[in-house]
């Protein structure tokens, strides 16, 4: 996680002005986000949080350049996204993202090697080194050799899901968005999955997470609650040692205060 000297020193690594999401159904605007000024540090691990329907997920895809705003700007490392061509978008998504969904997305028909490789390819990148990437990854997170080979369906959802953070880290990215990523996994594949994702950030990597899990939200530095569109408060934490009871205490406080 950044240090506070380093934020002082560093622009954030994203950034929005005036940023809005509107929807049309049946000729009825549904607004998701609205007029959102946000500054997003490198470095950190930033939680978003709300009820259902408030606009998380949709900053999510806004800011990781997966869906483009109505109205106002994204900024990476200053360079406004917003205005970027469909396939530079694309490009830029490539080289500076990573993403870690609730529903994985392997392909079935290729070994979990393959579907991390495929990723690295779309970069051209040389396959060896690859392949010397990805497994030293898969140690990190913490699948054998004797899984690489296999098929998505022969290993469990935590496994799956760890196959998924590799894939989203084999091109180095800058940042990481997670939505729901622990969404569909028992407990303990859950915080498999949460310490990878802390370990990653703690590499200095920046995470932005979207969860309704409280355990989930104790691993960032900085939550966010959005509802109705808009950001109504934000929390700072210290970096994550571990779920005490102070920690817990200041999360649980701030959701409670919001109507949590």
């Amino acid at each position: 996680m950044a240090t506070d000297a380093a934020r002082e020193n560093q622009p954030p690594i994203l950034s929005t002005v005036k940023l809005s999401r509107s929807f049309s159904d049946g000729g009825i605007q549904h607004h998701a986000l609205k007029n959102l000024d946000l500054q997003i540090n490198r470095g950190d691990f930033t939680i978003i949080m709300g009820p259902s329907g408030a606009g998380k997920s949709t900053l999510l895809y806004a800011l990781s350049g997966m869906d483009r705003p109505t109205l106002g700007k994204i900024f990476f490392d200053g360079h406004d996204i917003s205005s970027l061509s469909d396939d530079k978008l694309a490009v830029f998504r490539r080289k500076h993202c990573g993403f870690v969904f609730q529903q994985i997305y392997l392909i079935g028909s290729m070994s979990l090697m393959d579907n991390v490789l495929a990723s690295g390819r779309l970069l051209e990148r040389s396959t060896r080194k690859l392949v010397v990437e990805a497994k030293g990854l898969f140690e990190q997170v913490g699948i054998d050799e004797d899984s690489w080979s296999r098929f998505p369906s022969q290993v469990s959802g935590g496994e799956a899901q760890r196959v998924g953070i590799v894939r989203a880290l084999i091109n180095h990215p800058d940042i990481v968005f997670a939505d729901e990523p622990t969404g569909a996994l028992n407990s303990s594949a859950g915080e498999s999955v949460l310490d990878v994702m802390t370990a990653v950030n703690r590499s200095g990597q920046s995470v932005v997470m979207v969860t309704h899990d409280l355990n989930c939200a104790l691993r960032g530095n900085r939550v966010l609650y959005l509802m109705d569109g808009r950001i109504c408060g934000e929390l700072d934490l210290a970096p994550y040692e571990g779920a005490d009871k102070e920690r817990r205490a200041s999360l649980h406080g701030f959701l409670e205060h919001l109507g949590w």
